[in-house]
């Protein structure tokens, strides 16, 4: 693992840093209620890809599945887009020579239209799930990953229905029995699987009744704060910053939601990010942490993170020992980022394998080329 920055001027909670602070989460774990007694210790690295640009075969070996993203849904049936077979292709092939791999389709994303409708019908649910199941089975895909954000919900311009909520489950019960009869007659299991928010964005969905027709929940823990959020804060923290009001969003309490609603800890994995979103004109207050900003100034991958911005051009790297997670303020420009780095991630890592939950999902591939941030991953997850 590469030597993580140095903070400037630190306060000793923040020194502190090392061995002592992963074996507080590991020790603070033992309190948290619900968590299965089972010793779960096949601990997965499931990461979403666009496919748009090649993968280091070390990389491949640290990466149990990767979920292809994404394939459309046109008039209720789940379709490639014009360069989508080449994609998937790609993916698909990496399976010749690292026999572990297995590759999903996933199947919509942000703004992708169409849910509500394919799933209000029998036929609907129907058709969608043939579909769904002739694609993965043209292609030599391995699964299918249902991305629908969100039911219930309109925010990213799609169309919603308060009958989301029971539309949803038998959706994916329809999916789940289609993909088992596929599955029968060709001789292989084809899982299901599904990216999950939290909090308010997911009262649309019936967890406790679609729990039995997946083999796993993606928790999409990031994006907590973004453009459409009133402050600043922590995109992807793993616990509740000092600094947090009380229906801020994280990773534990995510977590907390599904195993609350009868989720097997296997079945949860956790999301990662490996890209930072930062915010201009913020308040200088906490080092701009949970502050108002005047607006919304991008995403950044890891790379460009790394070579423009951490102790780098004004940024500063802080570690806030609460949240056990990195942001970046620069003092002369009021911008703050938020961000996974290794440090954070080898502290999910920890806290996932305490718990006995299933891993750790990231988004996105092509955001981290050389894999460092995959390998701090999938070292910590030994």
């Amino acid at each position: 693992m590469p030597e993580l920055p140095r903070d400037s001027n630190p306060p000793v909670t923040i020194r502190r840093h090392g061995l002592l602070a992963l074996l507080a989460i590991a020790l603070a774990g033992c309190a948290m209620p619900s968590m299965s007694q089972h010793q779960y210790t096949r601990y997965r690295v499931v990461g979403y890809d666009t496919a748009r640009q090649a993968i280091p075969a070390a990389s491949v070996d640290h990466i149990d599945t990767l979920i292809f993203a994404f394939a459309n849904l046109v008039d209720g049936r789940v379709v490639l887009d014009v360069d989508g077979d080449g994609r998937l292709h790609r993916l698909t092939q990496l399976k010749t020579a690292h026999s572990h791999l297995k590759v999903v389709v996933s199947v919509g994303g942000w703004g992708v239209d169409g849910f509500s409708a394919a799933a209000s019908t029998a036929a609907g649910r129907q058709r969608f799930a043939d579909s769904a199941t002739q694609l993965l089975l043209t292609h030599d895909a391995d699964g299918l990953d249902v991305d629908w954000e969100y039911p219930g919900h309109g925010e990213a311009g799609i169309q919603s229905s308060p009958r989301d909520r029971p539309n949803f489950t038998l959706l994916l019960k329809t999916l789940r029995m289609t993909l088992d009869r596929a599955g029968v007659e060709h001789g292989q299991r084809l899982t299901l699987s599904m990216a999950a928010a939290d909090g308010p964005f997911v009262d649309g969905v019936d967890i406790a009744a679609i729990e039995p027709s997946l083999d796993w929940f993606n928790l999409m823990t990031y994006d907590f704060n973004n453009s459409l959020t009133p402050t600043t804060g922590h995109h992807t923290g793993l616990h509740a910053s000092a600094l947090a009001p009380a229906d801020a969003r994280d990773t534990e309490k995510a977590v907390r939601q599904f195993l609350a609603a009868g989720v097997p800890p296997r079945k949860l994995l956790i999301g990662a990010a490996f890209y930072g979103r930062e915010f201009a004109d913020v308040k200088a207050q906490h080092h701009g942490l949970y502050q108002t900003y005047g607006h919304y100034q991008g995403e950044h991958p890891w790379p460009e993170l790394e070579s423009r911005f951490i102790n780098r051009r004004g940024y500063v790297r802080y570690w806030d020992a609460d949240a056990q997670a990195p942001y970046l303020w620069n003092a002369d420009t009021r911008h703050f980022i938020s961000y996974d780095d290794p440090h954070s991630l080898a502290a999910k890592a920890v806290w996932v394998k305490a718990h006995h939950l299933g891993g750790i999902m990231y988004w996105e591939q092509g955001q981290d080329p050389q894999g460092e941030l995959l390998d701090a991953l999938w070292r910590g997850l030994q």
